[in-house]
């Protein structure tokens, strides 16, 4: 082989070589479920970003979620994560709980005023000024009774002291619950000799101050990486400390035993680890009612996906065209076909990822907007002008406030409109 046929080799080579990393054509069609969805907002939609619940997959769900909670504990629903008020009240009935998990403080004033029978528990320590707030605007609700159905949630001496010194000042009795860092170590009680200092104070204002439980939250036990601790090790840790600050708490103060106080657990990811054994004796979630991509998670395969961004196309162009590179157009598609196609959605930049039709990608070159996102696909993906591109949210609770109002589907069509939570 002489010099010329070597280099001819080579970059044939080289080039096949190049091929071999091309990527696949991923497009497709709409599968049946979001062709009814299409159908359906094409006729009764409103033709602007939407938030859609799927109320059979939501059921379906709460069924899941029912066989799932271990049969010794209490519910309490997560409300930050399905921030609407009329989907807080469908899953409480469908699920028979009261109980609810409350992280934001204009959704603790509304929520109280609208469910005035409810119990509520903080899942993150508030500014004591957000909690003066609470009480401020508590006036307006009286069928809420704060002093026996709000647990504020404390993770320090020092912001017990400050909620002291509000019940003081407010002349109110306030129901204290005890954050431990049962692994997360994301604040909140780290030593027995800690939860001591709190007890006494507690115990010394009782006149202000009365003690309603504890919350351990131990999300981390399903990411902990296995070469550090296996899942069930994280899980006996943190349930281990957990169990030792109760025993703490009945040495300390044998007569709450008597009383029904609040040991509260879990959340979505880890709830079925609490399903045999635990020390808690009530458990939390929420998202895996919805089940946004994030919580794609082993201990959550029988929950589906039940919430969707639906979003209109609003322009349709033949290859990539990106500006001051018009001469690369044929060359983005020959190198990778799901740039054979752009489409301009309605709004963009969300934090969630394209579910159907399958397919669709960002340009990363062009950039993101919130305005109108840029979306390729192949010529296998048969959208036009006016039909919607559907995303599956990364979280709920916050995409679920980038949208108004929730759009509610029953059998692929759309049934009703729910308001969100109020924000401020």
């Amino acid at each position: 082989m002489n010099r010329r046929q070597f280099l001819l080799a080579g970059a044939a080579a080289g080039v096949a070589g190049a091929l071999a990393f091309r990527p696949d054509d991923k497009g497709d069609v709409y599968t049946p479920y979001f062709d009814q969805l299409n159908k359906s907002l094409k006729r009764d939609g409103s033709y602007v970003p939407s938030m859609l619940v799927d109320l059979d997959a939501l059921d379906e769900n709460i069924r899941v979620l029912k066989s799932t909670l271990n049969p010794e504990t209490d519910f309490r629903l997560v409300a930050k994560s399905l921030p609407s008020p009329q989907l807080l009240g469908y899953v409480m009935e469908k699920a028979n709980t009261n109980k609810l998990m409350v992280f934001h403080q204009p959704f603790l004033s509304q929520i109280a005023r609208d469910y005035p029978h409810s119990d509520l528990l903080l899942g993150k320590p508030m500014p004591v000024k957000a909690a003066q707030r609470f009480y401020q605007l508590q006036e307006a609700s009286p069928a809420f009774d704060a002093q026996s159905q709000l647990q504020w949630l404390i993770d320090s001496e020092s912001r017990l002291n400050q909620y002291l010194a509000l019940a003081k000042q407010l002349s109110v009795k306030m129901r204290i619950n005890i954050e431990l860092d049962v692994g997360l170590h994301r604040g909140g009680v780290q030593s027995l000799g800690e939860l001591d200092r709190l007890l006494t104070l507690i115990e010394e204002n009782g006149e202000q101050l009365s003690f309603a439980g504890f919350m351990g939250y131990d999300a981390h036990v399903v990411k902990v990486p296995g070469v550090l601790k296996s899942q069930q090790q994280a899980f006996e840790d943190s349930q281990e400390f957990y169990r030792a600050s109760i025993e703490r708490l009945y040495q300390r103060l044998p007569g709450l035993k008597s009383q029904s106080l609040c040991f509260n657990g879990a959340g979505s990811p880890t709830l079925a680890l609490h399903r045999e054994n635990t020390v808690a004796n009530e458990l939390s979630a929420g998202s895996c009612l919805v089940k946004p991509s994030t919580f794609d998670v082993p201990t959550l395969a029988q929950f589906q996906p039940a919430a969707y961004i639906a979003t209109p196309v609003l322009k349709k162009m033949a290859g990539t065209r990106l500006p001051s590179a018009e001469f690369a157009r044929d060359l983005f598609s020959m190198w990778d076909k799901n740039m054979q196609q752009t489409f301009f959605i309605y709004g963009g930049n969300w934090q969630a990822n394209y579910e159907s039709p399958q397919g669709l990608q960002d340009n990363r070159l062009y950039g993101q907007s919130t305005n109108q996102q840029i979306v390729n696909g192949s010529d296998k993906v048969n959208l036009f002008v006016d039909d919607h591109v559907f995303l599956r949210p990364a979280q709920s609770e916050a995409v679920f406030l980038q949208f108004g109002q929730l759009k509610t589907l029953r059998s692929g069509h759309l049934v009703d409109n729910w308001p969100i939570l109020q924000q401020a």
